[in-house]
């Protein structure tokens, strides 16, 4: 009976239009360009092919990087039969034909590889579905996905699978599937040496889409190469890859925010364009902007604190193009700033020292008295005005009693904050004279 799942069965008839990308899907994983590191000896999936065990896997990775032909391909070499089907096509009533179906091809002596692409998208039940039909042997899981299996994918079914991570492809990747596509169509693209480097980069590492337009170039009738100027008159560029509330928004934040850390102003202009270009909302730059002076800089630059403010303040007035730059001059000054996150490692502390010394009263020098009664019990009794004392410094104890005096506050000596540590190193100094 024909499995109404496996794919693999509808060939198309002969002299019906095929698509270059499935013209040239390889045929075995020595064909398969880029995922050296997955696929060479050395790799998860050569290791596992050479020893002939193949366990269930999870195949993460941007789109047209070869997720479904690498599935198939194993199903291939493990002469297991191979069943693909989608999470967005897919119900309950569709899945227990396939394990069904699996369980029959079990008992006939032939295993399956059930290839589940977009498998994020299917909820927690379902996804805990799979997993007797895992443990018992009736299938080998093969999913793809595009999202982060650690937020995406239930803990079991993950402690039952393999995450191999596949990697957009190069531009020199690009250009090799380039070079297979024009032997296939038996010519070479009308392009200058230019517009074959845009095009490429217009495919920003997805093989698919890089097959599709070579199918597009391919297609004009042109009298000679065509310039980069005029492929970007007839294409469109990708849309920018960018999730604004998944894994990749992270990402990029993490880039731009490491790149401010790491003093490199070019390196953080480019995060925060690409994030801009991936419509990320300005308002979010701005408010995590200023979290970076406050966190990263802090007192070693006070003015950054009020650059920030100040660029979000004209984004709001200006809004969007024009208040963008005012953002982007924030993201320069940050950058290039001394760095500091003395205040940041002292508050945290202070935190943490709270939380366990939490019942501990203030000293009574230092509570107020407003009632008689309170200053009977000694409620302010013995505080030093500090403005009486010499040098303005009574050099008292503001910690709890029996408490021993904790450091938090430890300044680099950077910026604005090696003169800081001068007068604290300064009111130390005086403290100890007058506890001596």
């Amino acid at each position: 009976m024909a499995d109404l799942f496996d794919t693999a069965a509808a060939q198309p008839a002969p002299g019906a239009p095929r698509p270059l990308a499935d013209r040239l899907r390889p045929r075995n994983l020595s064909e398969v360009i880029g995922q050296a590191h997955v696929l060479g000896p050395e790799g998860p999936l050569g290791a596992m092919l050479a020893a002939g065990s193949l366990s269930s896997l999870i195949l993460w990775g941007p789109p047209g990087v070869g997720k479904t032909t690498i599935a198939r391909l194993l199903a291939d070499q493990t002469n297991l039969a191979f069943v693909q089907i989608s999470a967005i096509f897919t119900g309950v009533p569709d899945l227990k034909k396939v394990f069904e179906q699996a369980r029959i091809r079990r008992q006939n002596g032939q295993g399956t590889l059930l290839f589940v692409d977009e498998i994020h998208r299917f909820n927690k039940a379902q996804q805990d579905g799979f997993l007797p039909h895992m443990e018992d042997g009736t299938i080998l899981l093969v999913g793809a996905t595009t999202e982060n299996p650690s937020f995406e994918l239930n803990a079991a079914l993950l402690s039952r699978s393999q995450v191999i991570v596949l990697e957009r492809l190069m531009p020199a990747d690009l250009e090799r599937l380039t070079q297979r596509a024009e032997r296939e169509l038996g010519r070479a693209l009308s392009l200058t040496g230019e517009a074959r480097e845009a095009m490429i980069d217009m495919a920003d590492g997805d093989g698919r889409a890089c097959l599709n337009l070579i199918e597009q170039v391919a297609a004009w009738k042109a009298d000679k190469p065509l310039t980069r100027e005029q492929l970007a008159t007839r294409l469109m560029r990708r849309a920018t890859k960018y999730d604004k509330s998944g894994e990749e928004h992270y990402n990029l934040i993490s880039a731009l925010h490491k790149s401010v850390r790491g003093s490199d102003p070019d390196a953080a202009l480019y995060w925060f364009a690409r994030m801009l270009e991936g419509g990320e909302d300005p308002r979010f730059l701005a408010r995590r902007i200023t979290r970076m002076a406050v966190e990263d800089i802090g007192l070693a630059d006070p003015q950054a604190q009020t650059v920030c403010l100040d660029s979000w303040q004209t984004y709001e007035r200006l809004g969007s193009p024009e208040g963008e730059l005012a953002l982007a001059q924030a993201v320069v000054y940050l950058a290039l700033a001394p760095k500091s996150n003395g205040v940041y490692t002292a508050y945290k502390a202070a935190r943490a020292a709270a939380r366990e010394t939490g019942s501990h009263p203030p000293p009574l020098h230092i509570r107020n008295a407003p009632t008689k009664l309170m200053k009977e019990i000694g409620y302010g009794a013995g505080y030093a005005y500090d403005h009486d004392a010499e040098d303005g410094f009574s050099g008292q104890n503001y910690f709890p009693d029996g408490m021993r005096r904790p450091v938090y506050y430890a300044p680099p000596e950077r910026g604005f904050e090696r003169e800081l540590k001068k007068r604290i190193d300064y009111f130390a100094k005086l403290r100890a004279k007058r506890d001596s």
